[in-house]
């Protein structure tokens, strides 16, 4: 996958062509009004918007710093509370929220749930999602909504597309964007449609290329990847109440892991999806809307096709070969859900049923021990079934209540065990949100309970669970009860937001790492494995933000973030929860160009529980603090075109997050090794819209 080495050079960063405009979504409240072309924005921070600071909302297409995403887990990094496991690759890490992981954040595009299929979570969820193919993300922080199934307890994320709606005379549109960077990093990305007011086709493709990078120390980290994805709608809507869309997708990717045993050679991705949307159906039916989706991952893992392999014996000749090692997962999906939403006068309520029915597989090839090699079978088999109702009633000009309950059942068979299970999980929340017209102010305050199904990482994948060998049946399910709570306030040029919560966690999920002979030290021979139980745990944190209007043209604003936990049965840290960060953003706003210095900076997180974690990572060591300085720029050519350029890690810091993998022996790192991350970092994006 290496690219033209004159892609490497900081000069080549400023060359090149490309279409699409971020400046339709950029924030321009703090422009002049008087301008129809402004300078794109590009993001530093994406900060509570929308329900009085409780959810984020945030314009993917539009450019951001550091360097523009790859995958979901990237661009969420940018909005304050998410971090990431990193596995080593530049791309295709692992998301958490306020310290939580995995299931517990719920992961939606377009209103369905496309699950990975690696039992070491390689492929993550988000590592299928291309962000600027998407025209908003919605952050719901909490257990603050029971619309979807099988509710998230840190978070819910929502990347949607929205229809397209061509006007008297209008029969296309389209944007593009072209991005070239240091380290081979070549990106295209185009969305196009055409249509009428009846009926509308649109194209979202893009395609992201890397080699490895470099740390601020010159070290090279084998991080290559290649990635593509391509989808497409096809819309209907005979009238300005009815909506029909019948969408298909297709993608795949290989990426190499400085983290990992292994590479992942392919990460093939099917989706088929029908929409309906219906509004107005009488005075009190506001919308009746239905969907449902399908999805397919083939996910390929092994240790020779993107790196070199070493010797080993057949364990039946004795023979010397290639130690060529393989596994393939896949995951088929299939959701299904329904909605009505009625009105009341000052009532609104929102009903509807869902399910999700999905089927894992696996096969494995090795060549030094041809018995373990098997095709692809059928290891789990899932089902749900829920119902729920949302209610939102404004009680007063200044406050409104929000509440909501749901029921799901969920099913889940162990097939090549015949083992199953069955639990009826309930959850709900009430909320209210208050706004003090004269004083500028919003607050909310909320509380939600959620019950968990372990997922399949947690049944499957660890060799026990509660010290029981049977890890499928002796894993409780997670039920977190959480008080969220925060405001907004604004007033003349100075704004500040804040968003805090503390949860009690009954059965926690917790992943230990073991030696297989724990009296014998660390090796290929003797690795760590993931073992699983249940505790109880306290968490508690908030995201905060200030910002001030110095003149019309100087901005600046900090936020920070930080996350707790303590495992209350050991009265010990939970593990992998990231440390205290801080972002300070500075902006020099003209009506053509903006100039801006972003400085990151995190303090070392010294709240570790040794070898315990998630399913990806573990707590290591105490991790030391860093500080990273950032610039952008961007320039408005004509109402059209517009450039973006940046320099991140503009000092060459060498550092390292806390939430990172071990190295692997094989790529030249030690085993209880965190590796770097990237080195100073020159891009360039330019764009169009059309």
């Amino acid at each position: 996958m290496a690219q033209p080495k004159f892609l490497l050079q900081p000069i080549a960063a400023a060359v090149c062509v490309a279409c699409y405009s971020a400046s339709a979504f950029a924030d321009q409240s703090m422009l002049s009004a008087n301008t129809h072309s402004l300078a794109p924005i590009v993001a530093t921070a994406q900060q509570g918007n929308d329900a009085n600071g409780l959810v984020v909302r945030a314009n993917p297409k539009q450019p951001i710093q550091p360097i523009p995403a790859t995958d979901g887990a990237d661009y969420l990094q940018s909005i304050v509370g998410f971090s990431a496991v990193n596995s080593g690759a530049g791309t295709n890490g692992d998301v958490t929220f306020r310290g939580m992981f995995g299931s517990r954040i719920k992961i939606l595009t377009d209103g369905s749930e496309n699950l990975g299929a690696c039992p070491s979570r390689m492929d993550s969820p988000t590592s299928y999602i291309s962000p600027e193919s998407f025209d908003e993300i919605t952050v719901i922080k909490g257990p603050q909504t029971v619309q979807y199934a099988n509710t998230g307890s840190a978070a819910t994320v929502l990347f949607e597309r929205k229809p397209e709606q061509f006007g008297e005379g209008q029969n296309y549109r389209g944007q593009a964007s072209i991005l070239m960077g240091s380290f081979g990093r070549l990106d295209h990305n185009v969305e196009a449609a055409a249509g009428d007011a009846q009926k509308y086709i649109r194209l979202n493709a893009n395609r992201s290329v890397a080699d490895s990078y470099k740390d601020g120390n010159g070290t090279t980290v084998p991080s290559d990847w290649e990635r593509w994805n391509a989808d497409l709608a096809l819309g209907w809507t005979p009238d300005e109440n009815t909506w029909l869309e019948l969408t298909g997708g297709r993608g795949d990717a290989e990426v190499i892991y400085a983290g990992r045993t292994m590479d992942g050679s392919e990460f093939d991705r099917e989706s088929l999806g029908l929409r309906v949307e219906k509004k107005n159906i009488t005075d009190v039916i506001k919308k009746i809307e239905a969907q449902v989706n399908y999805s397919f991952n083939d996910h390929v893992m092994d240790n020779y096709s993107l790196r070199k392999v070493g010797m080993a014996q057949h364990h039946m000749t004795k023979e010397w070969v290639e130690a060529k090692s393989a596994m393939n997962v896949t995951r088929r999906t299939l959701n299904a859900r329904m909605a009505v939403t009625h009105e009341w006068d000052k009532l609104q309520f929102i009903t509807g049923i869902d399910s999700q029915q999905n089927k894992h597989g696996k096969g494995m090839y090795s060549a030094t021990m041809p018995k373990m090699n098997f095709p692809v079978t059928t290891d789990m088999e899932f089902q749900s079934y829920g119902g729920f109702g949302e209610l939102s009633y404004q009680l007063n000009d200044e406050n409104k209540l929000v509440t909501g309950v749901r029921v799901d059942q969920v099913e889940v068979d162990a097939v090549q065990t015949a083992q199953q299970r069955k639990e009826t999980l309930p959850s709900g929340f009430i909320r209210l949100e208050n706004q003090h017209p004269h004083h500028d102010a919003k607050t909310y305050v909320g509380l939600g309970y959620v019950e968990r199904m372990p997922d399949y990482w947690e049944l499957f994948s660890p060799l026990s669970g509660n010290g029981n060998k049977n890890t499928f049946n002796h894993i409780d399910t997670e039920k977190t009860l959480q008080l969220d709570f925060g405001y907004q306030h604004e007033h003349g040029a100075f704004s500040s937001w804040a968003s805090a919560y503390a949860g009690l966690i009954n059965d926690y999920i917790l992943t230990n790492y073991k030696l297989r002979d724990e009296n014998k030290p660390q090796s290929k021979e003797n690795p760590l494995e993931a073992h699983t139980r249940n505790v109880d745990a306290t968490i508690a944190g908030a995201e905060v933000g200030i910002a001030y209007q110095f003149t019309d043209a100087l901005q600046a604003d900090v936020s920070a973030m930080y996350a707790w936990g303590e495992n209350t049965t050991d009265n010990t840290p939970l593990p992998q929860i990231s440390p205290l960060e801080g972002r300070l953003n500075l902006r020099y706003v003209q009506d053509k160009y903006t100039l801006g210095a972003l400085l990151r900076v995190v303090d070392g997180q010294s709240r570790i529980s040794e070898r315990e974690g998630n399913i990806v990572g573990y707590d290591v060591k105490e991790s030391s603090g860093f500080g990273v300085l950032s610039l952008n720029g961007s320039y408005n050519l004509n109402k059209s075109v517009d450039v973006s350029v940046g320099i991140d890690n503009v000092l060459d810091k060498t550092y390292t997050e806390h939430l990172n993998k071990m190295g692997n022996a094989g790529l030249g790192f030690a085993a209880n090794e965190q590796f770097n991350n990237i080195g100073r970092n020159y891009w360039a994006r330019i764009s169009m819209k059309f």
